[in-house]
């Protein structure tokens, strides 16, 4: 049993398929096979067995993967000794994340590492569902993701800092009736044309709880998963949205306000493979990730204001 043969157990609980995990590892299939035929001649019970056409891991080899993480996590502890010893947390730290994400706290996170000897970061934009967002561990040292509150948890191959717990409110057109409202409840917004994302992304669960809460099936006129895009629509009278409240930029034509009556608010949290904390770059932007956090929720009032009527809430 060594490192190699233990990996790619744990990638093909992880990935699903032999082809996966050659296609991650940039090794053949074959190759992954003649690891996991080793592997398994130094364990005395099945470690993988056939369903249908897929290779998949038995009980026994769903435990042995979880115990390569910790294999893997002291593994890169050790590499990481000399960087750790010599106190340089310079090195390249790449990050993915949505886009709502990347617009509210990558303006800060440049910001907060721009002094010399910081890490140094790579910086890609990653647009997609819920269960899309822990595969992007394998390419990425930080990945920032999104869940709603009652979606499932996080699976346990991920570490997980949580960054944000942000409100989710109603955008509105400035001068749209419902502005003058300090709060709106599903009844009030159940009528109007809805600009929302595509399926399969975590803010329908919100708008489909909106429609259970009003009893009626929403108008959803258009989807678009770009809040900048979105915001811009709403503006033009094109219909309402949900909105986040504070990572998503501000539009002077646009107030938010605050629903009632359903559970309206995200999880944001940097997901991250447990070995890549090793790393002291990595700790050094997780922890400036934190602070940009904070920084953009420090504001709660000034988003829910409408703009040019003095004397909302």
């Amino acid at each position: 049993m060594d490192e190699r043969q233990l990996r790619v157990l744990r990638e093909l609980g992880e990935l699903g398929s032999v082809t996966a995990v050659a296609e991650a590892l940039m090794v053949t299939p074959s190759a992954v096979s003649q690891q996991l035929r080793l592997l398994q001649r130094s364990v005395p019970v099945p470690l993988t067995e056939r369903e249908g056409r897929r290779l998949v891991l038995t009980p026994a080899g769903r435990a042995l993967a979880v115990a390569a993480i910790d294999v893997e996590t002291a593994l890169a502890r050790a590499r990481h000794t000399v960087e750790e010893f010599l106190g340089r947390p310079d090195g390249i730290v790449s990050i993915a994340a949505f886009h709502s994400a990347a617009a509210g706290l990558w303006p800060h996170l440049v910001r907060g590492l721009a002094a010399p000897g910081s890490p140094h970061v790579a910086l890609a934009d990653e647009d997609v569902s819920q269960d899309g967002f822990p595969p992007l561990t394998h390419d990425y040292d930080i990945v920032l993701a999104h869940r709603l509150d009652h979606s499932p948890a996080w699976p346990r191959t991920v570490s997980v800092t949580p960054l944000l717990h942000e409100p989710l409110d109603i955008a509105l057109p400035a001068d749209h009736p419902l502005a003058d409202e300090p709060e709106l409840t599903p009844h009030d917004v159940a009528d109007q044309p809805w600009i929302t994302v595509h399926d399969g992304f975590p803010l329908m669960a919100t708008i489909e709880a909106i429609a259970a809460a009003a009893d009626r099936r929403l108008h959803l006129a258009h989807r678009i998963n770009e809040f900048a895009v979105v915001s811009e629509v709403v503006a033009a009278g094109g219909g309402i949205a949900l909105m986040p409240r504070w990572t998503a930029r501000p539009h002077p034509a646009v107030c938010l306000r605050p629903l009632t009556g359903v559970h309206a608010r995200r999880h944001i949290d940097a997901l991250h493979r447990p070995e890549n904390a090793a790393r002291k770059a990595v700790r050094t932007v997780l922890t400036e990730l934190r602070r940009a956090a904070a920084v953009v929720s420090s504001d709660d009032d000034r988003r829910t204001t409408t703009p040019g009527r003095a004397g909302n809430p």
